[in-house]
């Protein structure tokens, strides 16, 4: 179906279903503590409160592992090492130190500290697995949150599901981190879907570029699986033709070939499903040969840091997608925040991950700040659902995030951005329409 035309663009989850979700990510037996749980009504806090003070909070009628009279230990998968750990390790940082900042300024959330305990996932879904059995089996962690990495996660997800544990907030556009509750209901996607992604990025094309000839460029895994599958459905065929699909490995050394492949199939437009790296060889590669089609590129792009690989002007006018505020306009007072507590808690410098990771943190507490009359992995889940029109104010204007037992991805909105260029250096602006999956 196609969007209604409004300043908010909207798509039917119904299309998507069908074929339906960051990834730039042996069962045991586990005795869960989770009789004696009470349904009690959940009373929504305001948006704009993250936590529930010391003297607001009730004795709990049951609580769960992880929990004692001072603290609430949550675990987490990630990328601590390696080149990948350069960049990802700052999600854990970010949630870390933002959980420092509640501790000591809110006094945490249910009159209890927040503690995370994050193990390296080594990029690789066994290890992830193992470490993942180490958190819940030794350190008897209440939830899993952020777990990073759509490949990682793909062997945790299915575990923590049959053992009932919380799998909150994956960091990971794959479409099966939140996209089917009743296969997976303890698990929730963060970051939106990547085939969500792909059918605003159709949505885009036919709406404001008709008659141009569209190619995809991807990667072989969920980042690139989603997303060719998102921007065909968004496609109107009777406006744009996909002339060609190229793919390549994660272990590719040179996209050339790809790149030749997609100027001779007369491409005019092209979307890149691929990660900085071979984003940049795409861009390059293509003004090497003259060729100069309109590029649009996932979201796992849209960090300052992609002017690292390829020079601003080669990258001007650039369209991606995102959900949260530009991390350096720090004449916004969120994002002013922001920066100062990462800078005073031990944080990373700010970026698109960092205001990703202290959005989902946000998010985490407000989740928990339900829970304190339940303190249990259920009472957890109950209130994750109860979530509607939560908002942050890292989000943008029109952004919100609501969850239900039906609908398990936090982010699911956003307007477009792209690349521009002032005094020699690029930015992203955003421009045009908020666009929702309904």
């Amino acid at each position: 179906m196609r969007p209604m035309q409004h300043v908010v663009m909207v798509c039917k989850r119904s299309s998507l279903l069908a074929i339906f979700l960051l990834a730039l990510l042996a069962t045991i037996p586990l005795t869960l503590a989770c009789e004696g749980e009470e349904d009690e009504a959940v009373t929504p806090t305001p948006a704009v409160t993250h936590t529930a003070t010391p003297a607001d909070t009730p004795t709990p009628t049951a609580v769960g592992p992880g929990i004692t009279d001072e603290e609430i230990i949550l675990g987490q998968h990630a990328m601590l090492g390696g080149t990948l750990g350069a960049v990802y390790s700052m999600l854990p940082q970010t949630h870390q130190a933002y959980f420092k900042w509640v501790n000591e300024t809110q006094g945490g959330v249910c009159g209890r500290d927040i503690v995370l305990k994050v193990e390296d996932n080594g990029s690789d879904p066994a290890r992830a697995l193992e470490v993942t059995r180490k958190l819940l089996e030794q350190d008897q962690v209440f939830a899993i949150f952020g777990g990073v990495g759509d490949h990682p996660h793909s062997s945790v997800q299915p575990y923590l599901n049959e053992l009932g544990v919380p799998d909150l907030f994956i960091t990971g556009g794959a479409h099966t981190g939140g996209a089917n509750p009743e296969e997976f209901p303890w698990s929730v996607g963060g970051p939106p879907d990547y085939r969500t992604e792909g059918n605003f990025f159709g949505q885009y094309i036919s709406d404001n570029l008709p008659g141009k000839k569209v190619a995809v460029l991807y990667e072989n895994h969920h980042l690139g699986w989603d997303g060719l599958e998102g921007v065909k459905a968004g496609l109107d065929p009777e406006k744009n033709e996909l002339v060609t699909e190229q793919s390549y490995e994660l272990t590719a050394v040179d996209i050339r070939s790809q790149i030749i492949n997609m100027k001779d199939a007369g491409a005019e437009v092209v979307v890149l499903y691929s990660t900085p790296g071979f984003t940049a060889q795409a861009i390059k590669q293509a003004d090497r040969m003259g060729w100069d089609p309109q590029f649009l590129a996932s979201y796992v792009n849209s960090d300052p840091i992609l002017f690292q690989f390829v020079p601003a002007e080669l990258a001007e006018g650039l369209i991606s997608f995102n959900a949260f505020k530009i991390p350096d306009n720090t004449d916004d007072p969120a994002i002013a925040q922001h920066h100062q507590i990462m800078q005073d808690y031990g944080g990373p410098s700010p970026g698109v991950f960092t205001i990703y990771a202290q959005l989902t943190a946000e998010v985490m507490i407000e989740a928990l700040s339900r829970t304190c009359d339940n303190l249990t992995r259920q009472g957890l889940m109950d209130a994750v659902e109860s979530i509607t029109d939560y908002r942050s104010d890292l989000l943008l204007e029109g952004v919100t995030v609501t969850l239900s037992d039906t609908d398990h991805w936090t982010l699911q909105s956003g307007p477009m951005e792209r690349v521009v260029v002032e005094d020699g250096k690029g930015r992203w602006e955003y421009f045009g329409p908020v666009y929702t999956f309904d």
